[in-house]
């Protein structure tokens, strides 16, 4: 079992590196993560995997610890309500406004494994097909889930709330040895660039967005970072733009030029 210094030694260095905040009812969790690596690497304590995790020739190995260390749950249309919203009150005017000048680029702030960078092309698709530029950032702190969405892979258990007719469109089904997956049909992975990007540091280089989607994620933090992301993001918001939460989320106490449309979506003024 890790010991409570090592504990706070990982936990100190999910904080200082992304922002996140591991209370002491994370010991068990990180634990269970990183018992297998420190077998892997041949040591003998949690102690001697920080020091092996933090050296700058085991960089590749610091990556995988911050992989296990870091949440990935998401899944395809979660929190549905959100896409109607963008469909219905944000990208229906945006069309009409841009014409075809530039592209209208939609950020996933932490995309994790790409189910909602894929959700948010399959709306911007069935909103402007290739009538009006669109693009699709997603980025993430994690190397390895982003590697995944890059494949655009899935298994068909993860499809649950997906439209039938988004089901034929946008994806192929596997055959052979990889029955029980699907793959993004490519017309919506060329149209989605995943990037290694993290929150905490700046940000100017992914350039303007129309909307950012920032969901899950804030529950993750304390009030200083929570504050800090908040502002580095909303700086890449185009005037005018959205910016939307998750629904266990919320901005109070947080000073921005955002002002609530409805709960948990805001506009830059």
């Amino acid at each position: 079992m890790i010991s409570q210094h090592a504990f706070k030694q990982f936990s100190g260095l999910m904080y200082d590196v992304a922002g996140i905040s591991f209370g002491d009812n994370k010991k068990h969790l990180v634990n269970g993560r990183l018992a297998r690596r420190v077998r892997d690497c041949g040591l003998s304590s949690f102690e001697d995997y920080y020091q092996h995790v933090t050296k700058d020739e085991n960089i590749e190995e610091f990556h995988r610890m911050l992989d296990l260390l870091t949440t990935h749950e998401t899944y395809f249309f979660r929190e549905p309500k959100h896409f109607e919203y963008l469909a219905n009150q944000v990208l229906s005017k945006m069309g009409n406004i841009q014409g075809k000048m530039k592209p209208i680029r939609v950020w996933s702030a932490a995309s994790s494994t790409g189910e909602e960078a894929y959700t948010l092309a399959m709306v911007l698709m069935e909103a402007f097909g290739d009538q009006v530029p669109w693009e699709i950032v997603a980025t993430d702190i994690s190397r390895d889930v982003l590697n995944r969405a890059h494949h655009g892979v899935y298994r068909t258990e993860r499809l649950e709330g997906i439209p039938k007719s988004y089901m034929r469109r946008y994806f192929l089904r596997g055959t052979g040895s990889r029955v029980g997956t699907v793959r993004v049909a490519p017309e919506l992975r060329q149209r989605v660039q995943f990037k290694e990007a993290n929150l905490k540091l700046h940000l100017s280089s992914l350039g303007d967005f129309d909307v950012a989607f920032l969901r899950n994620v804030l529950i993750y933090f304390d009030m200083k970072t929570k504050q800090d992301v908040v502002k580095r993001v909303v700086q890449q918001i185009k005037k005018g733009g959205r910016l939307f939460i998750g629904h266990s989320e919320s901005l109070n106490g947080i000073s921005t030029p955002m002002r609530q449309e409805v709960p948990t979506i805001y506009k830059k003024y």
